[in-house]
């Protein structure tokens, strides 16, 4: 078991590889902020037993051919979009990722993210910080009220019924969509199931903690602005790719919708020039979800104890099939 090779494709702190340094050989790249190159992870995974792998990962046909020693790939994330789960599946290879534990945190950041859209603080902050400020004004940056709105949640799994948690004390109406219904949810919640076309129609605010799937792919087209409240914020928190965004920035631009709070993108990461950075009504965040120093501790912990359990001829504690 010692001659086992794990290839961590972020610089991760070293604590968190000390208690399996016995069982063993890890081999990192080592930036933390920068994707390991293309190359050079195709030639450590010719190697590797094991990946941990982050979103930014592509573990596709090529690669998965090339990695005949490969085991389990271990996705630092919930979401697995990042990798071809079904040619994993014919090779043998476990795939797995971090659910339940960034739960919280994500819905943390998701509430805050819809606050902070809602009352400006972004634009708030910057009229401070560039002496704008002269006079107190009755609707100097007035933004749009959180309490006892309503809020549209399109995916209402674990991530979905938290900020659902959230939003109940707020005093918010909670409706969903989702492609099963959440029975037990809607009793305890409560929340109120929606077609979709009718929860755009009556949220004032939607949010989005869809997987990115065939069926969810531009979900959250040029259609579905137009059916959302011209006073209505939506919010992504999911993935970028369930958003079609040039529909989006028409849409802002022409106040189809009041505004936007965006955590995800298409392409990551975004430049300064980009087009939702020039808009006052778009708050953008780092794909900062659920960037706690707790919660990142505990996936990475997650991780290494699906690639142990895998490696050690055991099932993984949280499979993705």
């Amino acid at each position: 078991m010692a001659e086992q090779l794990i290839y961590v494709t972020r610089k991760i702190p070293e604590q968190f590889l000390q208690t399996y340094q016995n069982h063993f050989r890890f081999e990192c790249w080592n930036k933390e902020e920068e994707p390991v190159p293309r190359e050079i992870l195709l030639e450590k995974a010719e190697k590797a037993d094991g990946l941990l792998t982050m979103l930014s990962d592509k573990i596709d046909q090529e690669l998965l051919d090339r990695a005949t020693r490969l085991k389990v790939v271990s996705n630092l994330a919930v979401g697995y979009d990042n990798i071809e789960v079904e040619e994993a599946r014919k090779r043998g290879v476990a795939v797995t990722n971090t659910p339940d534990v960034l739960t919280d945190t994500t819905a943390d950041l998701a509430f805050a993210l819809l606050m902070a859209t809602a009352r400006r603080l972004a634009e708030a902050t910057d009229f401070v910080r560039e002496d704008r400020w002269r006079n107190w004004s009755p609707f100097l940056l007035a933004g749009s009220d959180i309490h006892h709105k309503t809020i549209g949640i399109v995916g209402m799994g674990r991530i979905g019924e938290a900020i659902a948690k959230r939003a109940r004390g707020f005093g918010m109406k909670v409706l969903y969509h989702n492609r099963t219904r959440k029975y037990e949810a809607e009793k305890t919640l409560p929340a109120v199931y929606r077609e979709f076309d009718q929860l755009l129609q009556e949220a004032d605010y939607v949010v989005s903690v869809l997987p990115l799937t065939d069926e969810t792919a531009d979900l959250f087209d040029a259609q579905a602005f137009r059916l959302m409240k011209e006073t209505s914020i939506f919010i992504n928190v999911s993935r970028g790719g369930v958003v079609d965004e040039n529909a989006l920035l028409k849409a802002l631009k022409a106040k189809e919708i009041k505004a936007a709070g965006l955590d995800v993108f298409r392409e990551e990461p975004i430049r300064s020039d980009h087009p939702f950075l020039a808009l006052e009504n778009c708050v953008c965040l780092p794909h900062i979800g659920s960037a706690s120093m707790e919660t990142r501790a505990q996936m990475i912990n997650l991780c290494l104890e699906n690639l142990t359990a895998v490696l050690g001829g055991e099932d993984p504690k949280t499979p993705v099939f």
